[in-house]
């Protein structure tokens, strides 16, 4: 499992957004988190949320709970430098939380041009146990080095409501809701939990996704990033090794990787580059291979 790092250095430079450009120094380059934060403070509004596209299929200007999940991956990256934002967008995310502690999955958006119709078209009265527990993961993850976060009553109350949803779920849900549930419940090490939702995981680890495009699936990878997680026990070790060589060998001879589900912009398409490689980057490097 070769990984060529020049290459994607040269695919960052040559495909990836600012942003995307110096979260990548910062883990490979040593490059300053003093630049990736500022590269961030552009996709921030004043009330503390984030938006103008920085989740690629939301184009939208306002903030937006996708703003808030790519934003807190950046927060976690910079790690151990932390940053006042992070606790700032636990405020707003606070102020946009529903009474039963959860987040809607998007909030209404004047300005829906080129954002996914699941982003521009969805409820924002009800709680989305799918939103809320990748924002949650994230969070997490920044809280492991920033106090702030870490007490934040946002994310114990966020918490909270997923644990309560997964309690609730009865049948199997959709491949998306089951692989970030799956992904809080292993970081916060609730074994009990992750073997309830382990239930509906074939021992191959595929889930198709319902309503994407031919051959999109959940893998065990993303049931189970972790290697010292719980949920690493539902897999034998030789389909982890399986899935990690999938992984690893999806680096095309340009040096990124790239998603394999739909784009709704131009732009979009682009900035998924950069963003799908850092997130296969530290995939890859949690797991030793880099």
């Amino acid at each position: 499992m070769n990984i060529d790092l020049n290459a994607t250095a040269v695919f960052m430079a040559t495909q990836a957004r600012l942003l995307d450009k110096r979260r990548f120094e910062v883990l490979f380059r040593d490059g300053d988190p003093a630049a990736a934060l500022a590269a961030l403070e552009g996709y921030r509004n004043p009330d503390g949320g984030y938006g103008h596209g920085l989740e690629p299929d939301c184009r939208s200007a306002t903030s937006q709970p996708g703003g808030a999940l790519h934003a807190f991956e950046v927060f976690a990256g910079v790690g151990p430098v932390t940053s006042p934002r992070a606790a700032e967008l636990c405020d707003w995310l606070a102020s946009i939380s529903l009474p039963d502690g959860g987040i809607p999955f998007a909030l209404p958006m004047p300005d829906p041009a080129g954002s996914a119709p699941f982003w521009a078209e969805a409820d924002s009265s009800v709680s989305s146990l799918q939103i809320t527990a990748i924002v949650a993961v994230t969070a997490h993850s920044v809280a492991v080095h920033d106090p702030a976060v870490a007490a934040h009553p946002w994310l114990a109350n966020a918490t909270r409501y997923c644990l309560d949803a997964i309690e609730k779920i009865e049948e199997a849900p959709h491949a998306l809701v089951l692989a970030f549930a799956m992904k809080l419940v292993d970081r916060i090490g609730d074994t009990r939990l992750v073997e309830k939702l382990g239930k509906f995981i074939p021992d191959d680890g595929v889930v198709a996704v319902g309503g994407g495009i031919e051959g999109e699936a959940m893998r065990p990878l993303d049931f189970a990033p972790e290697p010292d997680g719980p949920a690493r026990k539902l897999f034998t070790p030789e389909v982890i090794d399986a899935d990690l060589r999938r992984v690893a060998g999806a680096q095309h001879e340009d040096g990124g990787w790239r998603v394999d589900y739909t784009s709704y912009s131009p732009a979009a398409a682009l900035e998924w580059n950069g963003l799908f490689t850092m997130s296969t980057l530290g995939l890859l490097r949690a797991n030793g291979l880099i």
